[in-house]
């Protein structure tokens, strides 16, 4: 099934096609900035999305949109706002604020270790997690070995952050006892054409709210790595076969796209 096909469809048969399939949709989204990049995917999970029950999870009994497969490539993450603009005019608040993203979620959950309450984990925690180099006799966080390897030898593939672990196939909230494991798993670095790129993967992704703040957290990350080795910020290329749109912000969702005044028009 490919997207030139069924952008080719009328409306009505587009739709009944989409939510009959019986195949794999992967979606590829080319954007500018962050921003650029959030409309996008609310727009494609809403046109392209697997309607679905949860079985298992947080909510778990409730149902979401989502895509199949999910490429994000944002070219220049840094040239806009880190977080979605949304216009005064619709009357719902923004998924996030940027102050929340540069004063909480970047220095708490993505470059600070420290856990809170009742936390299980912090992005953070495993990011700056001690690892030693026997070899070398030095002992760093995988942080600071990522940056010291992209710095000593920027033509590695070897520059990856791992977040999950082996133990959170089994992770359960501490208070609900649901299952919970981490979203975030990896952040994989390259430097290519002068550049420091990053390219995380995520099992499941709440495109409303946590991609906002997840991509402008590492954003900054990112931007912060590039200039610990002294290169140029560059892309996100982003990957999710689970990037979906939960039915309670299904409304809010709707009306930032405008969805029920473009069906009006088209009746």
């Amino acid at each position: 099934m490919y997207l030139d096909s069924l952008e080719k469809m009328n409306p009505e048969e587009r739709e009944k096609v989409i939510r009959e399939r019986n195949e794999m949709l992967p979606i590829t989204i080319n954007a500018t900035d962050l921003d650029d990049a959030w409309f996008q995917v609310i727009n494609c999970i809403m046109r392209y999305g697997h309607y679905y029950g949860i079985q298992r999870g947080s909510y778990e009994g409730s149902g979401r949109i989502e895509l199949d497969s999910s490429t994000i490539n944002i070219i220049d993450p840094g040239s806009g706002p880190l977080v979605p603009h949304m216009p005064d005019s619709l009357g719902i608040p923004a998924p996030c604020e940027e102050d929340y993203v540069r004063e909480q979620y970047f220095p708490q959950y993505l470059f600070g270790n420290i856990k809170s309450g009742n936390e299980q984990y912090t992005y953070g925690e495993r990011i700056n997690q001690p690892i030693s180099d026997e070899h070398l006799g030095e002992t760093m966080t995988q942080l600071e070995w990522a940056i010291k390897m992209l710095r000593d030898t920027p033509q590695t593939n070897q520059a990856t952050i791992e977040i999950a672990c082996p133990e959170d196939i089994t992770a359960r909230d501490p208070e609900s006892h649901h299952p919970d494991p981490p979203c975030l798993r990896l952040l994989d670095f390259r430097v290519r054409y002068g550049k420091l790129h990053v390219f995380p993967y995520f099992r499941s992704w709440d495109a409303w709210s946590g991609f906002p703040a997840n991509l402008g957290g590492i954003e900054l990350l990112k931007q912060y790595m590039a200039d610990e080795i002294g290169i140029e910020n560059g892309s996100i290329f982003a990957f999710s076969k689970g990037l979906h749109i939960y039915n309670h912000v299904e409304k809010a969702v709707r009306i930032r796209l405008h969805m029920d005044e473009r069906e009006e028009a088209n009746t």
